[in-house]
């Protein structure tokens, strides 16, 4: 989802990639935390091994809080999202990169306006973009409802989101089972080391 709405999501003030900043440097630290939990393996010492399944505890918290993060935000993302568009419609040919992401959003979506292709009417003295166009551009007549799309990008953009909202909420579910699966693992084997080394002081 993030890959699909990047262009939208970057329009919101509010959008921010901190949390998958945040589970980025959590897999570096894991990946770290793994490579000594080997060392440790090999040379018999557990500790870094029930160290290494806190830190998978904490990967799959994250993840089951991230698909619950994104469907309990999407309310707020739809009523954001409305009114980031109307004001970077109002910009639109003043800012470049916004002007970007509404022409990629407009054509990658099949979409015209917020609303729809009127709301370009309305935002003098906006012209309909050409990136509203269903035709090759330099045959397209903007002023021709033929030849542009006139569904609004706001109602494409949720049908989106609630498209992929279950898939988003399922598979957070899914890939969570494998860290809980490595925390089990981890404490088993560090807890066999423990045993062994026991028994063999006994």
């Amino acid at each position: 989802m993030r890959a699909h709405l990047r262009h939208y999501v970057d329009m919101n003030n509010d959008g921010s990639g901190a949390v998958l900043i945040a589970l980025i440097c959590l897999g570096v630290i894991l990946t770290v935390a793994a490579i000594f939990a080997c060392r440790c393996t090999a040379r018999g010492h557990p500790a870094l091994l029930y160290l290494y399944g806190a830190f998978l505890a904490v990967v799959a918290l994250l993840v089951l809080g991230s698909g619950a993060s994104v469907y309990a935000y999407r309310t707020s993302f739809n009523e954001k999202f409305y009114e980031a568009l109307n004001e970077s419609m109002a910009v639109y040919r003043q800012d470049e990169v916004k002007t970007d992401h509404i022409d990629s959003m407009q054509s990658t979506l099949q979409c015209c306006g917020n609303k729809g292709y009127t709301d370009w009417l309305n935002i003098y003295p906006q012209k309909i973009p050409l990136s509203c166009c269903k035709v090759a551009a330099e045959n397209c007549d903007t002023t021709d409802t033929n030849d542009i799309y006139t569904q609004g990008c706001y109602t494409r953009v949720l049908d989106l989101i609630n498209s992929n909202i279950g898939l988003v909420a399922g598979t957070a579910i899914g890939v969570a089972i494998f860290p809980f699966m490595g925390v089990f693992l981890a404490c088993c084997l560090a807890s066999n080391i423990n045993k062994v080394k026991y028994e063999q002081v006994a």
